[in-house]
């Protein structure tokens, strides 16, 4: 699934008539460029959900050479955040893992390895690295999810009391913090536990509401090269990152 569906406001004054998804990075749009980097992988199912500007979108997808593998997810009446779009768009998947990645998400990652990191007893695989942020996410030594922290302010989220109390495992240790890279593999058998979410919610409140009933890791790439496209700014240095991770 990529996620295709967000206003794009960083990216104004382009996104002011046009969608996120079409801006253009070394002469092809977003969407292209991590559709046909995905295909070159064996990927050939895609659920693209869509919301400012759909029409532009789906005009642009009929006319590639792609177009039979996209699927549309209509959210034109309600922007739905990364869960609430995912939850919108499971009739649209089968039984395999889903691969969710932000169309606006640039990255070294070979997605052979990743699909591999999928084992048959996870609920979902969550692609980190060590990166440095304000906000990370708690693994215990076996990297199964157990929290989220924001280092700043040290608000802790997590369904474990003693987590949310101490910060540390229930042994007393330490947790991994590891920054989110926004790509994750999805077992679509998730889908029940979300029913009881409203419309609109962000991915990382599910899987921090249900850690403790799934079986939801993290999986470390410590040469992790990830460009989020999200300012007019970076868009020369993300001509010039595509082209790095090309070669």
């Amino acid at each position: 699934m990529i996620l295709s569906a967000g206003l794009g406001t960083r990216l104004k004054p382009l996104t002011d008539t046009m969608p996120k998804a079409l801006v253009p990075v070394g002469g092809s749009p977003l969407l292209d460029i991590n559709l046909r980097r995905l295909m070159d992988y064996g990927y050939d199912r895609f659920v693209v959900n869509v919301h400012h500007f759909a029409q532009q979108i789906i005009d642009h997808v009929r006319q590639q050479d792609y177009a039979p593998l996209v699927h549309f997810s209509d959210e034109t009446t309600q922007l739905l955040e990364t869960g609430g779009g995912l939850k919108k768009a499971q009739a649209l998947f089968h039984d395999a893992p889903i691969l969710i990645h932000n169309v606006d998400i640039l990255d070294n990652v070979n997605y052979d390895w990743f699909a591999r990191q999928h084992q048959p007893d996870e609920d979902a695989v969550l692609l980190v690295s060590r990166r440095k942020t304000k906000r990370y996410l708690l693994f215990d030594n076996a990297m199964r999810l157990m929290g989220w922290k924001n280092i700043e302010t040290g608000e802790i989220k997590s369904p474990y009391e003693y987590v949310r109390r101490t910060g540390l495992s229930q042994h007393g240790e330490e947790l991994n913090m590891f920054a989110f890279s926004g790509i994750h593999s999805f077992s679509p058998r998730l889908f029940p536990l979300m029913d009881r979410f409203p419309d609109r919610f962000p991915i990382i409140d599910f899987y921090l509401s249900v850690c403790h009933r799934a079986h939801i890791v993290g999986c470390v790439k410590d040469d992790l090269r990830l460009m989020d496209v999200g300012k007019i700014e970076t868009l020369d240095e993300a001509e010039e990152f595509q082209k790095s991770i090309s070669e």
